[in-house]
């Protein structure tokens, strides 16, 4: 029977004095999110007949309990059918336990060294012994060494006195040596003490889950427990490599996704099946509401004298205190928020399941990833896309033409945002970004500059003139010539962009004047207002000339600026 729970965090009336059991488990597979990662458990527990609690211990702390889901699945040890029931889940919060790290090197070296600071003690003892039998000897006097306790030979005298002589300071250099050698295995071991890694203070708090059970008699139950955590995530990243090609061959682009992956879990995934999906589970789960905006006419606010009281801050200065309060609290909320790679092989690449909001990649095998933070890259998906080549250049800013690669993104998941390697003809050339790319969007890539594009720009003409009378008009004439030029062997697609000034007030007036403008094939390009662009093929050694002319107009009496606008784009949207 396969029973399903969302975790229940209530204890059910009357668990606490159930039986428990003790839940040995080993973490099977990991779906990782870019802001998180479901963990689940696969265990095995013997359950008695009756109701009782099987425990899952020494969790992570950081786990959703909300996120709990608790599987089962028994088979029969007798004659009954094998099913049982589960009932609430409790989550319980305990202490860490503290446990010494050991170093397996240090502590055989202390072992080996204590078992030779044992033996050097005893031979230090058998050669303090060896040197007081020898003293012992030394106190009788000679005339009562000889045979039967009488007197020895005064001849033989010397020769008892060099052979006492000659055994002490054997002896004594013999326990000189050893002392030594005893004082510098003292020495080592203290040394490798102070090395050795200090048992961890108590260590951060866990989770145990109790899930209480009941069965009609004795189950062999298999538990599937699978929760959500925080400090896990993964981050696209791209390979784009381009050939170019030569004669007829067309160019081509390798496109390789990958994923690195990084975890402070507080548990290792040890030899798991890896998921990765681009769901973001732990951002807002519905658009932001808008608040009604109230238009009225400004009313001034009436200030009213007051004397400050004693040790007070005059209102001017409480006003910039408060304001400047308020405004390091906003940029303090702000950073909260903020805050939240020479034999070819073949390359194993991640099974790719699309669905209508997220897509998923089952990663082949299985892997490892400590906690420790380290990253760990694996290859999502790997293509070939044919691009359409052209170079792009902005003459005002930078007279470089850029080579750029455009095509069609046509597999089913969508490009996460992400940075790109780029290569050039087998060249290293940079890092680009992709932007959220969905399936039949255009991507564009940029491969670095283009030497075979000769860019030069100029201006031709600037007048402006000075009023000499009040109410008299103001003009600003300003002309510039763009030349581009192949030194190419086959024709080049080619894309310049210039920009005229625009006005938002009917006061100042711009105009582009036709006669001495080329016409541009895109008046505006996207959302850039005053932006245009020439498109055009430029065949072998020719070139092309680019003409812009515009005369903005404004009142005498007043003076303009020129301000550059931000580029558009999306704006940051808040979450729940």
């Amino acid at each position: 029977m396969m029973t399903r729970l969302a975790a229940a965090l209530v204890l059910a009336p009357g668990l606490a004095g159930a039986a428990e059991t003790e839940l040995a488990s080993r973490i099977d597979r990991v779906t990782v999110y870019p802001d998180g990662a479901v963990v689940t458990r696969l265990g095995r527990a013997e359950l008695l007949q009756g109701a009782s609690q099987v425990v899952l211990r020494g969790l992570p702390a950081t786990i959703d309990p909300a996120s709990i889901r608790v599987e089962g699945k028994g088979v029969s040890q007798g004659p009954g059918s094998g099913a049982f029931s589960v009932g609430a889940v409790d989550v319980r919060l305990t202490p860490g336990e503290a446990r010494p790290v050991l170093d397996t090197v240090i502590e055989g070296k202390l072992k080996a060294l204590r078992e030779e600071q044992v033996t050097l003690a005893g031979r230090i003892s058998a050669i303090e012994a060896k040197r007081a039998t020898i003293e012992r000897f030394a106190q009788v006097g000679p005339d009562k060494l000889g045979p039967d306790g009488k007197a020895l030979p005064v001849t033989d005298w010397p020769a008892v006195f060099d052979a006492i002589g000659t055994s002490l300071v054997k002896v004594h250099d013999e326990l000189r040596g050893v002392r030594a050698r005893a004082a510098d295995v003292d020495a080592e071991i203290a040394a490798l003490e102070r090395a050795r890694p200090q048992a961890v203070k108590p260590g951060a708090p866990k989770r145990d889950i109790a899930i209480a059970v009941e069965a009609p008699g004795p189950v062999s139950a298999e538990f599937a427990v699978s929760y959500r955590v925080g400090g896990a995530g993964w981050t696209p990243q791209y390979e784009a490599r381009l050939t170019t090609g030569s004669g007829n061959a067309k160019p081509v682009i390798d496109l390789v996704r990958r994923a690195e992956l990084r975890q402070r879990s507080g548990e290792d995934w040890g030899d798991v099946a890896l998921t990765l999906s681009t769901t973001r589970s732990a951002g807002g789960t519905r658009a932001p509401e808008l608040a009604p905006v109230q238009v009225m006419f400004f009313e001034p606010p009436v200030v009213y004298e007051s004397r400050p009281r004693l040790g007070a801050a005059p209102a001017p200065m409480a006003a910039a205190r408060a304001k400047a309060e308020a405004e390091a609290e906003a940029q303090a909320e702000k950073s909260r928020r903020s805050a939240s790679a020479p034999v070819v092989a073949e390359v194993q690449t991640a099974q790719v399941e699309a669905g209508a909001y997220q897509a998923s990649f089952q990663v082949p095998g299985r892997v490892s990833i400590p906690q420790d933070g380290s990253s760990k890259t694996v290859v999502l998906s790997q293509g070939k896309v044919e691009p359409a080549l052209s170079a792009r250049i902005t003459p005002e800013l930078e007279e470089t033409a850029y080579l750029e690669a455009a095509f069609t993104h046509e597999e089913a998941a969508a490009l996460l945002p992400g940075t790109v390697a780029l290569h050039r003809d087998g060249t290293y050339i940079g890092r680009g970004r992709l932007g959220l790319v969905a399936p039949g969007d255009r991507v564009e890539l940029g491969f670095g500059a283009d030497d075979k594009l000769k860019v030069s720009r100029a201006p031709i003409r600037r007048r402006e003139n000075e009023p000499t009378w009040l109410g008299q008009t103001r003009t600003d004439l300003r002309e510039f010539r763009t030349v581009v030029k192949s030194l190419h062997g086959q024709p080049v697609r080619v894309t310049v962009t210039e920009r005229i000034p625009f006005s938002e007030s009917t006061a100042i007036t711009v105009e582009t004047i036709p006669a001495q403008t080329t016409p541009p094939t895109e008046k505006q390009v996207g959302d850039k207002r005053g932006v245009s662009a020439w498109t055009f093929d430029l065949a072998p050694g020719a070139e092309k000339e680019i003409k812009v002319a515009y005369r903005i107009k404004w009142p005498g009496d007043r003076e303009v600026t020129y301000a550059q606008q931000p580029l558009p784009g999306p704006a940051p949207r808040p979450t729940n």
